[in-house]
C-alpha cells in the first residue's frame, strides 16, 4: 500500500506541473469537468479517506446489520450525494490552484503512511458495508485494508479520463 500511495503521488505532481492553464481547462473525456476539476476530483477521494477509515473504525465494531443499515440510507440518498460531490469538485477545480493540489496531495500521502504504519493487522481486517452506489470501487463489504486501497483504484480510473496531452 506504500508503494502504491508513493505511485500516485509522484504521478499526480507529474500530471499537474507537466500541464499548462490551456490543457487544465480542456474538457475530459467521459466526464463535466474539464482537466483541472478532475485533477481536484482525484485528489478528493484521498482527502475523503479521514472520514472513510473513521466509519471503519466505528461500524467494524459494531454489528455486520448496523453498517449494513447505514449503507442502504447513502444508497437512498445518492442522487443527492451525486450533485454534491459533481458540485464539490467543479468548484473546487476553479478555485484551487494546482499548486495547492500539490501540496494537499503530499500533505494527505503522508498522513495516510502514518496511520497505516500504525494499524495492526486485526484492524485491517475490520469491516463494513458500504453504499455500492456511491462509487463503482464500493464492494458491498469492504475491510480497512479496502477502504486503504480505494483512493488509488478511483484515482486510477478518472487518470484515463484526463485529456492532458
Amino acid at each position: 500500500m506504500h508503494e502504491e500511495l508513493e505511485r500516485v503521488r509522484a504521478d499526480f505532481r507529474q500530471l499537474v506541473e507537466s500541464a499548462d492553464d490551456e490543457v487544465l481547462q480542456r474538457q475530459s473525456n467521459g466526464t463535466r469537468w474539464n482537466n483541472r476539476q478532475l485533477l481536484f476530483h482525484m485528489l478528493l477521494g484521498y482527502l475523503i479517506m479521514r472520514a472513510l477509515l473513521g466509519l471503519v473504525r466505528v461500524f467494524g465494531r459494531l454489528p455486520r446489520g448496523a453498517s449494513r443499515a447505514y449503507a442502504r440510507l447513502l444508497n437512498a440518498g445518492t442522487r443527492p450525494f451525486d450533485e454534491v460531490n459533481f458540485l464539490g469538485s467543479y468548484a473546487a477545480g476553479r478555485t484551487v490552484s494546482p499548486a495547492r493540489m500539490v501540496v494537499m496531495f503530499d500533505h494527505v500521502v503522508d498522513k495516510l503512511h502514518r496511520r497505516l504504519d500504525a494499524e495492526s493487522d486485526a484492524d485491517l481486517a475490520r469491516g463494513m458495508h458500504y453504499p455500492t452506489r456511491w462509487d463503482p470501487f464500493f464492494k458491498d463489504y469492504m475491510t480497512l485494508a479496502d477502504v486503504y486501497h480505494f483512493p488509488t483504484q478511483h484515482y486510477d480510473f478518472h487518470r484515463e479520463q484526463l485529456t492532458l496531452g
